[in-house]
């Protein structure tokens, strides 16, 4: 009876977690929602880094989700940490809230901006960023991921001015490789 409990708990939590959904938007997400969020993106990914699941997306409904970690099993302490840092970059539309469950549409938006021609300048900033985010460079390999967030990353630059600094701070909070730390480091 105790695991029907559960679940049933998880459930709530889940559907809570949809109801509120737009607090991630607006408010401090709250720890029930988060840990729903996590137990529903841990249990039922559908993300991976083949060269076959990337080429795929196009091929996907706009309105399908890119969701779970790629590379390691999602960690609650980490994924945490990222939803929760990523919530002072909430007004800027195109950076995903949470990098375990991204609509379709958006990464094909994001993904078409990887090759975007930037500045000398702008290409320090994104160079920098490159350098210094904990995967060197928007994912830890060129997945899918990687061209989502490095669009994400021209984009940030070209519209909001941002500095190769705070480019690698959003690459390093929107990690979606699972785990507790960086894959370029294995650590």
């Amino acid at each position: 009876m105790k695991i029907r409990q559960l679940l049933f708990l998880i459930l709530i939590f889940f559907s809570l977690g949809l109801l509120v959904a737009d607090k991630f938007a607006t408010d401090k997400v709250p720890d029930a929602v988060l840990i729903a969020r996590f137990e529903k993106l841990s249990r039922n990914g559908n993300s991976s880094c083949s060269g076959n699941f990337s080429e795929g997306i196009n091929s996907l409904s706009d309105n399908n989700r890119l969701q779970g970690s790629c590379c390691s099993p999602m960690n609650y302490h980490r994924y945490s940490e990222q939803i929760r840092g990523l919530q002072e970059f909430k007004k800027i539309p195109e950076i995903p809230q949470d990098p375990y469950d991204i609509l379709v549409k958006q990464a094909k938006n994001l993904m078409s901006h990887y090759d975007d021609i930037l500045s000398f300048e702008q290409e320090k900033a994104y160079d920098f960023a490159m350098q210094n985010s904990h995967e060197q460079g928007p994912c830890c390999c060129k997945c899918w991921r990687w061209y989502v967030y490095g669009g994400l990353g021209k984009i940030l630059i070209r519209k909001y001015n941002f500095t190769g600094e705070r480019l690698a701070k959003i690459w390093n909070l929107s990690d979606g490789c699972g785990g507790a730390g960086d894959h370029v480091n294995h650590s």
